[in-house]
């Protein structure tokens, strides 16, 4: 049966160029949006620039041009980069467009009639020097929740918590520097709680992840926060309905870009939009985005949706974030990599199918291994698949005028090689991109050992063994025609190139099951090249020279940016407070439903303490068990669904398996005082 499919990306922000850890996303969504028009379904890609927010309206103001022209500029550059990697939008947009501000107000007038919107007086920070009201992103400071230092205004990176930008400890504008104050002003605020009952069914009915479900029930525990969806001017945004000078919050509007992209696209193909949104409908709404982006898609997107009277989404799919040789990407080390600087040197597909290799269904973060990616592609797509056809080909050509014979010289292997195909298939579809790859790997393996084992070369030198070269060849081509049908989602210009070549229309899916023969191909042209060290090398110093020569100097971080600031200072003080003491774990314990906690039992000389550790993905519990560390001994005892924590263990590093709980010298004793 068809499917009527909607999928988006999340969107990208308008205030600064797409970068190799934007792509993980975009390669994903595209790779299975490829897949399912392959598989003959209706399936609409669309994304827009996310055009709105005090970042835009400031940068305007620096470069001394409209905002609108800032978001025009940087759309251009995006749908560039996004083109040249492959990416098959069927529409792309702005959340800076007619059709979003008819739909934001749209649903925001449905829910305010119905009750979930709220008017109340607020007190907010405000900046004495720059006389603004600051939003959530350019106020910085410690987490209320966790302690994290530089953390946003409305969510804590760390911890994922959100809060009230008052709630913030040591808070500090990002615009001046300066200490806000507090001022009061009126904000309106969407009633989250209002759909706590039916955003629990919802989260747990297979729309998401089931690590995304068990990270909303922890929220769902801590109880469900109205939502302020206003901002006060000066703000680059749309005017909320029968106000004057209030805005909606750029995270109002910015979902509803997804379906005001969709309508445009809509109106331009003569598709009917109200059969996608309309509740029970039997069409399919699919959002991919990052994990750091989970509750405002997976609570107030879906609750905004329901008081509007809209369709949910059916699927949400987080992903992880991106690091190149296990860091964070960093400038420094030219790893910040721009998508335009990778662009510039290398083929995309090499990077789509290296993405595609290490994507699972989970959130795991996953690493670009610049050392690996060459050896990888050189081995898998050039010293593989392409060989296939390389070594074939010119056989072909030479001799039978590019015939392929009119029989299969091993109609088992080709059989062998079609019956993956529902096998792959149900690879894709579950986002199991890493398998599906492997697979097809290990048919590419078969493929030249059958050749190796055959060897054409040698029985081209025979009299009277042309037919037998002709069906090894034509063996060779058939197996390469189906193994590009099963890459084709991931390397969809190699695709193209090998249909010329095999001189075909475009493949389907289907289209790997059935062989080609008594058919003429066209002369091979080399389809890949090798990966070779200085194209890496040049990619690293171009990402160096272009963040250095281009980035301007900031109070704020940029909202795409893997790269943690130092921290506000603190004074000597406030540093002398902090108790650190040697503490030796004398147990510990997996924690049930925590994905990165380790329940700790520390003996600090006069007393034991209770801990939980987010360090599960660096150490099993046996790993620990007699081992001395080093704990903030007198941290506030902090109460979480799992118990009481009475401390915090200090580690160091970029996270998942590179994290290191801090080892005190052997003659260390617990209890003694660090200093």
């Amino acid at each position: 049966m068809q499917r009527k499919i909607l999928v988006t990306s999340a969107l990208p922000y308008a205030n600064g160029p797409i970068h190799l850890g934007h792509m993980v996303e975009y390669i994903q969504t595209d790779i299975w949006v490829r897949f399912q028009k392959m598989r003959g379904h209706e399936c609409h890609y669309v994304c827009a620039d996310d055009a709105h927010g005090t970042p835009i309206m400031l940068r305007a103001q620096n470069e001394d041009i409209t905002p609108e022209q800032l978001i025009s500029d940087v759309s251009k550059e995006h749908q560039a980069d996004f083109a040249d990697f492959g990416i098959g939008f069927d529409n792309y947009h702005s959340t800076h467009s007619d059709e979003n501000r008819a739909l934001a107000s749209q649903i925001y007038l449905a829910n305010r009639d119905a009750g979930h919107i709220e008017a109340r007086t607020i007190s907010q920070a405000y900046d004495p020097e720059k006389e603004m009201f600051l939003p959530d992103r350019f106020i910085r400071g410690e987490c209320p929740k966790c302690g994290a230092a530089d953390q946003y205004g409305d969510n804590c990176e760390a911890c994922g918590a959100t809060y009230d930008p008052t709630e913030l400890k040591n808070p500090v504008s990002a615009v001046s520097g300066a200490t806000p104050i507090t001022k009061e002003s009126e904000h309106y605020f969407f009633k989250l709680g209002d759909f706590e009952k039916t955003l629990r069914e919802w989260t747990h009915s297979d729309h998401l992840q089931p690590e995304v479900t068990r990270k909303l029930s922890e929220w769902f525990e801590s109880g469900l926060q109205d939502w302020d969806i206003s901002r006060d001017a000066p703000y680059f945004g749309f005017e909320i309905p029968d106000t004057e000078n209030k805005f909606f919050y750029v995270w109002m509007d910015a979902p509803i870009g997804y379906l005001a992209s969709f309508k445009n696209y809509c109106e331009r193909e003569g598709i009917d939009f109200n059969e996608f949104m309309k509740p029970g409908s039997d069409t399919e709404m699919v959002h991919f985005i990052g994990k750091d982006i989970i509750y405002f898609h997976a609570l107030f997107w879906p609750a905004m949706l329901e008081g509007a009277g809209f369709r949910q989404p059916d699927n949400i799919y987080a992903h992880g974030f991106l690091t190149v040789d296990g860091k964070k990407m960093s400038k420094s080390r030219g790893t910040f990599i721009k998508a335009r600087s990778y662009l510039d040197h290398l083929n995309p597909e090499y990077l789509r199918y290296y993405f595609a290799a290490k994507l699972g269904s989970g959130i795991d973060d996953i690493d670009l291994n610049l050392e690996d990616f060459q050896t990888r592609i050189n081995a898998d797509l050039v010293g593989k698949v392409v060989n296939i056809a390389s070594r074939c080909a010119g056989f072909l050509s030479k001799r039978f005028d590019g015939k392929l014979a009119d029989s299969l010289s091993d109609p088992a292997l080709f059989n062998e090689f079609t019956a993956q195909a529902e096998s792959i298939a149900k690879r894709y579809e579950a986002r199991e991109f890493g398998q599906a790859m492997r697979e097809i790997m290990a048919l590419a393996d078969k493929a030249n050992q059958y050749i190796d084992e055959m060897k054409p070369w040698v029985l081209a030198k025979e009299e009277g063994k042309d037919a037998e070269v002709q069906a090894i060849c034509t063996m060779g081509i058939n197996l390469f025609r189906v193994l590009m049908t099963y890459l084709k989602p991931v390397l969809p210009r190699t695709a193209e190139q090998a249909e010329a070549f095999l001189n075909i229309d475009a493949l389907a899916w289907s289209d790997a099951l059935m062989p080609l023969l008594s058919h003429s191909i066209n002369k091979f042209q080399p389809l890949m090249t090798r990966v070779e060290q200085d194209k890496i090398d040049a990619i690293i110093e171009a990402s160096k020279d272009s963040m250095s020569k281009t980035d301007k100097p900031t109070q704020a971080k940029s909202v795409d940016s893997n790269i943690e600031p130092i921290a506000a200072k603190i004074q000597f003080d406030d540093f002398a407070k902090i108790d650190l003491r040697v503490a030796k774990i004398v147990n510990a314990e997996h924690v049930e439903g925590a994905d990165k906690l380790l329940k700790l039992t520390l003996d600090i000389g006069l007393a034991e303490k209770q801990v939980f550790a987010g360090i599960k993905s660096a150490y099993t519990p046996e790993d620990l068990i007699g081992k001395l560390t080093v704990m903030v001994a007198n941290l506030a005892p902090r109460k979480m669904r799992f118990g009481l924590s009475e401390g915090m263990v200090l580690a160091a590093g970029p996270g998942g398996k590179d994290l290191f709980i801090l080892n005190p010298d052997d003659g260390a004793q617990p209890g003694m005082r660090v200093k």
